[in-house]
Parts: structure tokens; sequence; C-alpha cells
């Protein structure tokens, strides 16, 4: 495991990021609020820091999925645990995930979302991994992009260490 780490995103560079995120967002949102939905573990970093950031009133729901079946790979298939208990119908949502890597785990997660009859679905990742992803599979929202590096730190994990970082770091080989 790392012990230095070699930082790729500075903890100013990520703040600036949020803030930036939470303005589009509020601009985009009905006055009546959005309904947060946090896709754990990595992004409840981000999304606690995105909604104290925003303007808008949120909601808080939490729901656990992965489709990476060794840590570093996307699979063919998306685990998902936990269950929307928050009535969406009619209503703004927005899924905060940490990392848009292949886009599946966001589409998936959108149209089991929309089957709850919202207003609207948004998605918001705070990182936009381009290189593996269809062009169809875009969030409405991003912040930081890279291309095909493994990354660590603000919430995102290197075999569950480093999500306490302020910063995001580059994994070394």
């Amino acid at each position: 495991m790392a012990t230095e780490h070699t930082v790729l995103f500075s903890a100013d560079v990520i703040a600036e990021n949020v803030a930036e995120l939470a303005a589009r967002i509020d601009r985009d949102h009905s006055d009546d609020g959005v309904v947060v939905i946090v896709v754990m573990k990595g992004a409840a970093i981000f999304a606690s820091d995105l909604v104290r950031a925003m303007a808008t009133e949120t909601e808080l729901a939490y729901l656990t999925a992965s489709s990476y079946v060794d840590g570093f790979t996307p699979g063919e298939t998306l685990s998902l645990s936990g269950d929307l208990d928050l009535d969406v119908g009619d209503r703004d949502v927005l899924i905060v995930d940490d990392i848009i890597d292949t886009g599946r785990t966001l589409a998936e997660l959108s149209t089991m979302v929309a089957a709850h009859g919202p207003r609207r679905v948004a998605t918001v990742a705070l990182v936009s991994k381009t290189s593996r992803r269809s062009p169809d599979a875009e969030p409405d929202y991003h912040g930081l992009e890279i291309s095909d590096e493994f990354i660590y730190g603000y919430g995102l994990d290197w075999d569950e260490r480093y999500r306490d970082l302020p910063f995001i770091a580059l994994a070394n080989p």
C-alpha cells in the first residue's frame, strides 16, 4: 500500500469543484428541494460537502452500489443494497456518486429511481473517468476528469483505505 501519496487533485481544487457543482445544481432544480441519493461508500464525503454547499433544500437517502469485481475492474453486474426510503414521486432527484467509469452504475440507478415516478432524475459524479464510458452514459454534472488512472482519497478507496484523505491521489504502480 502507498505510504507517500502523489496528489492529483488538492483539497482546494476539490473544494472549488464542489462549489461550482453546487451552484450549477442550484440553478437547475426547483424551489421545492431535491432528494439526494448518495451512492455509498465512496460518495459519502463528496455528497456531504455538496449538500452543504447547495442553497437548494435537500433530503438524503443512501444506497450501496458496486459494479467492481476486484476493486479495480468494472464487472458486468451491479450489486445493490439498501432501498429507496423516501417518496420521490413528482420530485427532483439527484443521484450522487464519487466517480463515473463505464456509466453503468448511474444508468441503472437512474432507471431504478425513475420507476418511482420522480419529476426529474439527474446524476452527478465528482470524478469522470472518460476512457471506458460510452457517450450515452454521461452524468448530468461532473467535476474533475481523468482518463484511466486509479485514484483514491476524498471518499474513494484503495482496498477500503484512504477514504479520509482531504485530496485525491494517484495510485503508483
